[in-house]
């Protein structure tokens, strides 16, 4: 029986990040607060009757074997699970469809997103019965921001971001702004001037106060995201989120965040920026609860 899911694959934001010190294997630890936007790209998973996966449209500039998509659901068949109705790894193929929304290399985690879309959604087509514990696992092995979006709540992150504690964050409208280029995140935690060695702090100080680690390199390094920085924060408290290069600024009045879109569009052009709700609970896991159970 020919079965298809389409799933969204929300945006990412750091509230804040703090870099507390780089690990032996090259990784750095750190703290954060995650937290999901209603914005991003969706997938549709269409199963096959063979192991062949196919991915559209291609992502410029990535080949399909390197697409993070692609590299989950080769994790995934790959798994053995006594799960009793689980497709067999020679019936686990699919084709995928993508709509692409969020800008790569903006800090928002649409790759990782990505990757944790497709494990819920083909953990659901092809009926693994794998737990969101065993998801992670898997996901984290891809990146370490995609087990935020495969458990799904507002997350104080720490480790590398993947130990995860339930955080009560505030709910504001956020105006995005990125500005036309793109950080490479390894560059930024390369450079010799990055602050390594915050002092650990606990959840609580951080839902008070917090800054972002990365925001000084990014800004020396390109000034067109020093420049919007600097622009959005005439409106209030703007941010890098992750290692940018999207900017994030909180609101309370959505006739406000209407007006920076009107601003942008008649004077920065070359600026993608979007006005969206913030949630505490992924719009994956909100659409997955909401789907029929299965079978095929």
């Amino acid at each position: 029986m020919s079965m298809s899911l389409t799933l969204p694959a929300p945006a990412k934001i750091n509230r804040m990040l703090h870099i507390t010190g780089k690990r032996p294997d090259g990784y750095h630890n750190l703290q954060t607060l995650f937290q999901f936007l209603k914005y991003g790209d969706d997938l549709t998973f269409f199963c096959r009757d063979d192991n062949q996966l196919t991915l559209s449209p291609a992502v410029e500039g990535v080949e399909q074997e390197q697409n993070l998509i692609i590299r989950a659901a080769r994790l995934l068949q790959q798994v053995e699970t006594s799960a009793p109705h689980a497709r067999p790894a020679e019936r686990r193929g699919a084709d995928i469809h993508l709509i692409k929304r969020i800008p790569m290399g903006g800090g928002l985690g649409g790759g990782s997103s990505d990757a944790a879309t497709t494990l819920l959604g083909l953990n659901r087509l092809w009926q693994l019965a794998l737990s969101l514990d065993q998801l992670a696992a898997l996901g984290v092995t891809l990146g370490a921001d995609v087990p935020v979006f495969v458990h799904g709540f507002a997350a104080w992150g720490e480790g590398i971001g993947e130990k995860l504690t339930p955080a009560p964050l505030d709910t504001p409208l956020f105006c995005v702004v990125h500005p036309g280029v793109s950080v490479v995140t390894a560059d930024v935690f390369r450079s010799p001037e990055l602050t390594r060695y915050s002092p650990v702090i606990s959840m609580e100080h951080a839902l008070r106060r917090g800054r972002n680690d990365c925001e000084p390199i990014v800004r020396q390094h390109s000034p067109a995201i020093a420049a919007a920085l600097d622009w959005l924060s005439q409106f209030g408290d703007a941010r890098l989120t992750g290692t940018g290069s999207c900017i994030i600024l909180g609101l309370t009045d959505e006739q406000e965040g209407r007006n920076i879109l009107l601003r942008v569009s008649e004077e920065h052009t070359d600026w993608q920026v979007f006005l969206t709700e913030s949630s505490n609970i992924s719009p994956l896991h909100a659409t997955l609860n909401e789907q029929p159970g299965m079978t095929g």
